[in-house]
């Protein structure tokens, strides 16, 4: 039985901190913490007695800091490791920087402050560890330079279910995506194949508060397309791609002809927050069959039911294959519940979101 748990070393600075991600990552039945360092020349040692199945990283500590040891690791011995980081906003930058670097994902060190910042301080961190355990890594070469418990929520907790009402055909198409592990480099490699005359685009990225800034900021850099994080009220426009900010819902609202967003507080739906199910099932509400619905890499069912339904409504809908996904648990949860018209590789979702995002696409 013990064999079949994830073995998670935790590599961080601070006493506490390595305490309490040792409590709640030992909280869930499937995870076993096989050890803790102080920083990455102890880990070393750790890693040649018992390669962990997973490795939950400090940023910032002494005598090498988090990325270079990341950096040496991918390079000679990949294991999937998972970026912790305090909540500041100086350091997201560095975060991207660690996703180049391989990390699996990103999470925020555990919030003390109330009962529920710290249950979902516990859902989020394990969740994405054991996501991380699915990932198979190849080495990388650089350059120079379950007290789990509480209920599972759906998007009913944010807004109704779709009704029957068909909603009228516009020359506007959306896009609506959404992905979790795997996705900020899926999404790049999306997002850098569009022309600049793109339909608008708005996605649902799990990620934490504030990494969504420095995220969107790089692809604006990389990319024709405009991207930005979205704010409350924001237009959707061609051209332009809109990614939900950390810690809030994104949904897809329609006035007369306009398309906008609404950014919201709410709980957490499907695990997540911002969830793909709340976009998906909003885009049901407010576009129907104007809109396009693709859901990507990512572990857990956020979004498969929210793709059916915008199936339901119209929509034209696509999963991403198993082979080109860093972990199948999404696209395969929509698949099997039938919301996906199309199962395609991810290098074939550009050329479908320009074929399907043309003007009145049948």
């Amino acid at each position: 039985m013990a064999a079949s748990r994830i073995r998670v070393l935790i590599v961080d600075d601070s006493a506490a901190v390595r305490e309490t991600m040792t409590q709640i990552l030992s909280s869930d039945p499937l995870i076993d913490v096989i050890g803790t360092a102080a920083d990455p020349f102890i880990a070393a040692k750790r890693i040649q007695q018992e390669v962990p199945d997973v490795i939950t990283l400090d940023v910032e500590m002494p005598r090498m800091d988090g990325i270079t040891f990341l950096r040496k690791l991918m390079e000679q011995h990949p294991i999937p490791v998972v970026m912790c980081s305090s909540l500041v906003e100086d350091g997201s930058e560095t975060l991207i920087q660690a996703v180049d670097a391989g990390a699996v994902d990103i999470i925020l060190k555990p919030k003390m402050d109330t009962k529920q910042q710290l249950q979902e301080a516990r859902i989020r961190i394990c969740d994405t560890v054991k996501a991380a355990a699915q990932v198979k890594l190849k080495p990388r070469t650089f350059g120079r330079h379950r007290t789990l418990s509480a209920p599972k929520l759906t998007a009913d907790a944010v807004l109704p279910a779709p009704g029957n009402g068909a909603m009228a055909k516009t020359t506007e198409r959306i896009v609506c995506i959404g992905a979790s592990t795997g996705g900020t480099q899926s999404l790049q490699s999306v997002l850098e194949r569009l022309p600049a005359n793109s339909p608008g685009i708005v996605v649902v990225q799990h990620m934490p508060e504030q990494f969504t800034a420095a995220f969107a900021m790089r692809l604006d850099n990389l990319c024709q397309v405009s991207v930005k994080e979205a704010e409350d009220g924001d237009t959707v426009l061609p051209g332009h791609v809109l990614i939900a900010p950390g810690n809030y819902h994104m949904l897809l609202q329609r006035s007369g002809a306009r398309y906008y967003v609404s950014v919201k507080e709410g709980p957490l739906v499907s695990r997540h927050r911002p969830s793909v199910d709340v976009l998906f099932r909003s885009a049901a509400h407010a576009a129907g069959s104007n809109a396009v619905g693709i859901i990507m890499t990512g572990m857990g069912d956020d979004g498969a039911k929210g793709l059916l339904e915008m199936r339901e409504a119209g929509a034209n809908t696509i999963a991403q294959d198993e082979e080109s996904c860093v972990v199948f648990g999404m696209p395969k949860e929509a698949i099997n519940l039938g919301a996906a018209e199309q199962v395609i590789s991810l290098d074939r979702i550009p050329a479908q979101i320009l074929l399907l995002g043309r003007s009145n696409h049948a």
